[in-house]
């Protein structure tokens, strides 16, 4: 059987990793600033995460959610406490995408309608409403184009409270920062006049931290530098470290009602376990604050690059804009310098390396990239 070929790929095999390095299947060394599309949160082969998986798996790796599974509340307790959000309420399950598909379908039996407001260049997953709301009409196929999703440009508050204003938008779904749009982000000024617009029309707020969560823009979650708190939020990509899990935060608005909601795979023991090793991680080595800490140094450092026409992003997520297409200038930061780092269209370098990244391979990335780029 072959493989469903969607996929263009690299001529490269990556068999190991450690911190914030890979290694191919020829023993050549990878500087890792995309951490498989911003997933690995704690960095490749962390030794308390290992542990953790090891002990977790040769114990119980699954039963069903139709039990108990304390590791559940150990997550959501540990959650809580971290991120702010110890009042709101946890649904676990497998990916981003899927937490978006429940987010709008939660927000739709609350409100009743099914209209929603979404913004140009958003991404939001491929599955059935998480791609309707994502701006790319190329992975919408006609079953999925139905009609409930209005996109607006980001930013534009008179077009939202237009859009709001007429009363049967059921949510708005916005991303934290936008990643596969290009590292956009949204402006605080824009963040608070939408939540007060929610409020005001009885929309229900969504906020995708997907990629944007978990540390990465160095506060827990990238719409907290606004200081709002959305209805919900959806998480995924960093909470597992690699393995698939994903999350929404839901507000006590929201009353749970038996099989409103169901996952099989969702919550599992194993799932949890790795869930639990790294927020243990993140707390005990600071990575949120490491995290705006290089962060902030590599967006400055960035910004003295002549080659570079913008730098955009917040902590360790960071879009580094080209006048020209950035193909080839990725392909010879990979293959000439033996950096992995992520694009968005063609002319958008992503970088969203570990939690981790210290000072010094920061500065390593700097080195390689100036010999490129100059």
């Amino acid at each position: 059987m072959k493989l469903f070929d969607v996929y263009p790929l690299f001529d490269i095999n990556i068999v190991r990793g450690k911190g914030c390095h890979v290694w191919d299947a020829k023993g050549e060394e990878y500087l890792d600033l995309y951490g498989g599309h911003a997933v690995i949160s704690i960095g490749h082969a962390h030794p308390h995460y290992v542990e953790a998986i090891a002990k977790q798996v040769a114990t119980l790796g699954f039963y069903s959610n139709s039990v108990i599974n304390k590791l559940q509340q150990d997550v959501a307790d540990r959650l809580g406490a971290i991120s702010g959000y110890d009042d709101y309420q946890l649904f676990l399950i497998n990916s981003g995408a899927e937490a978006n598909e429940n987010a709008l379908k939660l927000a739709s039996f609350h409100t009743g309608r099914t209209r929603v407001v979404s913004f140009a260049k958003a991404f939001h997953g491929r599955t059935s409403l998480a791609v309707e709301v994502t701006d790319n009409p190329k992975i919408i196929a006609p079953i999925n184009d139905n009609g409930h999703v209005t996109y607006l440009p980001l930013n534009d508050t008179e077009a939202m409270k237009a859009e709001l204003a007429k009363g049967d938008v059921c949510a708005v779904i916005i991303e934290g920062i936008q990643g596969v749009g290009g590292i956009q982000v949204p402006t605080d000024e824009f963040m608070q006049a939408l939540r007060r617009a929610c409020d005001d029309y009885g929309t229900v707020l969504i906020l995708d931290e997907i990629q944007s969560g978990y540390g990465r823009s160095g506060k827990f979650f990238a719409h907290q530098y606004a200081g709002i708190r959305p209805d919900m939020i959806t998480v995924a990509k960093g909470i597992g470290n690699g393995f698939p899990m994903g999350g929404v935060l839901i507000s006590t608005k929201f009353k749970p009602v038996y099989g409103q909601l169901g996952t099989t795979f969702g919550g599992n023991h194993l799932a949890c376990a790795a869930a639990i090793a790294v927020l243990d991680v993140m707390k005990e080595e600071g990575l949120v604050e490491n995290a705006a800490k290089v962060g902030a140094y590599l967006l400055e450092e960035l910004k003295g690059f002549p080659a570079i026409k913008e730098v955009r992003g917040r902590g360790l997520m960071i879009g580094l804009e080209f006048a020209e297409p950035i193909k080839e200038l990725r392909s010879r930061l990979l293959f000439e310098q033996k950096v992995f780092t992520g694009v968005s269209g063609t002319n958008v370098i992503r970088l969203l390396p570990p939690l981790c990244l210290s000072m010094s391979e920061a500065d390593d990335f700097l080195s390689r990239l100036h010999k490129v780029i100059g």
